[in-house]
């Protein structure tokens, strides 16, 4: 018989080896022991929020949307968002199937991985479900990202980011390969899905503040309780290949993120300027700038650097509903005309 003793002090060399980048037994995704706990934690936070968009009624929002009671500036807001979020979310899974994936070397960064692209295919899922829902044009929505410029910029800054991970011959394991993946970190996680979908949030969270589209409102409140763990995964993920590879977080790195992060702020307030040419819902151009500087503070914070802009939040109100500041029930709406296999009866 083998003896427990026996097995710990190679558990513990294996927790040992256990490396978030450039870890040479990554042939199988050996969980325990389990070095990173906040990588784990974020995969059963993520479990727990399980939901699929099909589940929320959309009949309020199909008869409000037939109606003549939205304004052609509110009606923008809305393709706007569609447009963008519909290419964003399947930008972010290829990044994360294709590129993350394979060079995070760690089990239980890898586990919650494979839970943020099983959810980023429900958010792609949940806007083939509202523009079915809607009977909107599926070409008008999906070409925006080509036809739009404030949203083919957008996403164009991501592409060029995931470009050169993409390469067969990448690695991480020169001084430069790092970094660049450091980079495509920062600009999925801190940008992308930091600045770029909060802003989209706010615009149609406004909507379902004043109780109309509210099977809309209702998703993306759900896409926004994952999008936050999302964020904490990455942040978290990022400072920690910053703690263990201290050489890659120079001056001048640090300096390429702020860059990076102030050029995402000036297409984040073009997208809005194009999404908002009036004002509506009490949001406007100039709201949005100050809004956006904001959060970009707040992410740059997060990975131990100064802020930029120094603005304030002109929407007290989003702060919990935003960064889930308290707990809430998003699933007090829920639909729940299904039945677990326990409640079922067999003939």
């Amino acid at each position: 018989m083998v003896q427990i003793n026996s097995i710990l002090p190679s558990l513990s060399a294996v927790s040992n080896e256990k490396r978030l980048i450039n870890c040479k037994q990554v042939d199988v995704n050996q969980l325990m022991p389990l070095k990173y706990h906040w990588a784990w934690e974020h995969y059963v936070n993520g479990c727990a929020n399980h939901w699929m968009p099909t589940e929320v009624p959309m009949g309020k929002d199909i008869a409000l949307w037939r109606s003549s009671q939205l304004t052609s500036d509110e009606r923008r807001v809305i393709m706007r968002n569609l447009g963008f979020f519909s290419t964003a979310e399947s930008l972010v899974g290829n990044n994360l199937v294709l590129a993350i994936f394979r060079h995070v070397t760690n089990a239980e960064c890898r586990q919650y991985l494979l839970r943020q692209a099983f959810e980023e295919a429900v958010h792609s899922h949940t806007f083939l479900y509202i523009v079915d829902s809607l009977g909107l044009d599926a070409n008008e929505v999906y070409n925006m990202y080509r036809e739009v410029p404030a949203i083919a910029r957008k996403d164009q800054f991501e592409m060029e980011l995931t470009k050169t991970l993409l390469d067969p011959d990448f690695t991480t394991e020169t001084h430069e390969g790092a970094q660049k993946f450091l980079e495509n970190l920062v600009g999925y996680y801190l940008i992308m899905e930091g600045v770029f979908f909060y802003t989209g949030f706010l615009m149609i969270l406004s909507f379902h503040r004043q109780n109309r589209m509210t099977g809309i409102g209702e998703q993306f409140q759900y896409i926004l309780r994952d999008e936050s763990i999302h964020l904490n995964f990455g942040i978290d993920l990022i400072n920690g290949i910053k703690e263990e590879n201290a050489s890659l977080w120079t001056r001048d790195f640090q300096h390429k993120v702020v860059t990076l992060m102030c050029e995402a702020v000036e297409l984040e307030i073009a997208y809005a300027t194009d999404c908002l040419p009036n004002g509506i819902l009490g949001l406007s151009s100039s709201s949005f700038r100050q809004y956006v500087q904001y959060i970009a503070d707040r992410r740059l914070e997060r990975v131990g650097l100064a802020p930029v802009y120094h603005s304030t939040n002109p929407f007290p109100w989003m702060s919990e509903t935003m960064d889930l500041g308290k707990e809430k029930n998003f699933f007090e709406t829920r639909v729940n005309e299904y039945q677990s296999a326990g409640n079922l009866s067999w003939d």
